[in-house]
């Protein structure tokens, strides 16, 4: 039956799942059916102000129960690859938040493990599918830019208290993690109009003061095989949030105000011979689009533009990034022999 709701599960009560996964679900219909967290007081009470029907005992017994076909994972960067790894070897389908493993070891073992599952799995970059990023590429696809030759994504934020995963490297944190991911996959979607996938050029960052090992902002320079120059930068220490990313043409730009937060601001203005305009695109939320585009795969075969080969690819480039600007990469996570 094409209209069934998914069945979904959750890892972990991270505030991030809110608006990620329980407002889409209710959108959508879906049903949340449960949660596991490392403190199950925690996980009972996101089950109660949610609607999730029950609460595992573990994410193990979540990963165990038939009834659950779709396991939605945001917890820290470190334990993405590693309940990804577990889920797909459970047979369950698999909507990761960002970035989907620590390095590209990792990574590559999740696509292995995909394939070898034969279920979906997807990466949540939420942003490509609303509706702002989709006008960014339609002005390219229409030429009223011209041809495209230069392109900035800058993904930027107030540092998060010092105590907060994304400072830790034994758990993936980092600013090219967090935040940076989005700016190089924004970059990598412009292939079509740019003559190929990017490479890295050059990178440079700076390390946070007391995390060693973890980048606190982070720069990149790419090229297209076309001669279309891009940057991708990132800063998690910023005096304030900036979230944009401007396409240049040979007969205009547009800029998405925040095109990884189009719910907060939907704008894009685009400024050519003719005069400068904003467009409005509609402050739905993009994990809304997100999980819709997931369920219409999952139930009817619709296209889906994200899969384990993309996300190999994104946290290849992620690594290279990091050893170009002087930073290890992130470290793999073992979990524990009982899960």
């Amino acid at each position: 039956m094409t209209d069934a709701p998914l069945r979904i599960g959750v890892l972990g009560a991270a505030r991030i799942a809110e608006l990620s996964i329980v407002g889409p679900a209710r959108a959508g219909g879906h049903r949340l059916v449960a949660v596991a967290a490392r403190d199950r007081g925690r996980a009972e009470t996101f089950a109660a102000a949610h609607g999730v029907e029950r609460v595992a005992s573990s994410y193990a017994e979540l990963m165990a129960d038939p009834e659950i076909e779709v396991v939605y994972n945001p917890l820290a960067n470190g334990l993405h690859a590693p309940w990804n790894l577990v889920a797909l070897q459970a047979g369950k389908h698999v909507l990761t938040e960002k970035p989907s493993a620590s390095n590209a070891g990792e990574a590559a073992e999740v696509r292995e493990a995909a394939a070898k599952a034969g279920t979906v799995f997807m990466e949540g970059f939420h942003y490509l599918f609303h509706p702002v990023t989709r006008r960014l590429h339609e002005l390219l696809e229409s030429g009223e830019l011209g041809d495209l030759r230069h392109v900035e994504a800058v993904v930027a934020m107030p540092a998060p208290p010092e105590s907060d995963v994304r400072w830790s490297l034994p758990l993936a944190g980092g600013a090219l993690m967090d935040l940076g991911c989005y700016s190089l996959h924004a970059l990598r979607m412009l292939a079509p109009w740019a003559g190929g996938a990017p490479r890295l050029v050059a990178a440079r960052g700076g390390e946070r003061p007391g995390a060693a090992g973890v980048d606190e902002w982070l720069y990149a320079d790419l090229e297209f095989p076309g001669g279309v120059t891009g940057t991708a930068n990132c800063h998690m220490a910023y005096d304030t949030w900036q979230m944009s990313c401007r396409v240049v043409g040979t007969r205009g730009e547009a800029t998405a105000m925040n095109f990884v937060q189009p719910h907060l601001d939907d704008r894009v203005v685009v400024r050519t011979p003719a005069g400068e305009r904003t467009e409005e695109l509609g402050r739905r939320s993009s994990y809304t689009f997100q999980l819709e585009a997931f369920a219409a795969h999952l139930r009817d075969g619709a296209p889906l533009a994200l899969d384990a080969e993309d996300a190999l690819t994104t946290m290849r480039l992620i690594d290279e990034c990091y050893r170009a600007a002087g930073f290890p990469a992130r470290p793999r996570t073992v979990l524990p022999a009982t899960g």
